[in-house]
């Protein structure tokens, strides 16, 4: 990619997180008709907390995340960083919620690649821009111990 490209690309992630958070999700929770969340994570290295607008999907409780990166040949950074740290906080519209994150294997893995990829195609091609396996991340509600 190139460095205007990146360069472009970190900016409107910049303001698609400040219309998100300013207006509690009313714009930018919904990009050509997929749900957007903003994700924050911490670092694995600097330990500071990054936010990144993300596509989702739901099932009950459970919030499903494409590592994707677009097709690219390694992991992005959010996933990464919820490997070395799996505790993290999503906000759905006015919504935070405090979760925690695991990659799907197996039959969980299959069923619910298939379901995203139903709802959002555009995974599909990712999945032939690349030659690792994608994956995907299941967010659950993280519940502290009393």
């Amino acid at each position: 990619m190139s460095t205007d490209r990146r360069y472009g690309m970190r900016i409107a992630t910049e303001l698609h997180k400040f219309w998100y958070r300013a207006t509690n999700g009313l714009v930018g929770s919904n990009m050509f008709g997929a749900k957007v969340l903003l994700l924050a994570t911490t670092g694995r290295k600097s330990g500071r907390r990054f936010t990144t607008p993300l596509t989702y999907y739901e099932e009950g409780d459970k919030i499903v995340l494409i590592a994707s990166n677009a097709g690219a040949e390694t992991d992005p950074n959010w996933w990464r960083n919820l490997k070395a740290q799996p505790n993290a906080t999503v906000q759905i519209g006015r919504t935070h919620k405090d979760v925690v994150a695991e990659a799907a294997v197996g039959a969980e893995r299959d069923r619910l690649w298939a379901a995203v990829t139903a709802r959002y195609p555009t995974y599909l091609s990712y999945a032939t821009k690349t030659s690792r396996a994608i994956p995907v991340v299941v967010l659950r509600p993280r519940i502290d111990p009393a």
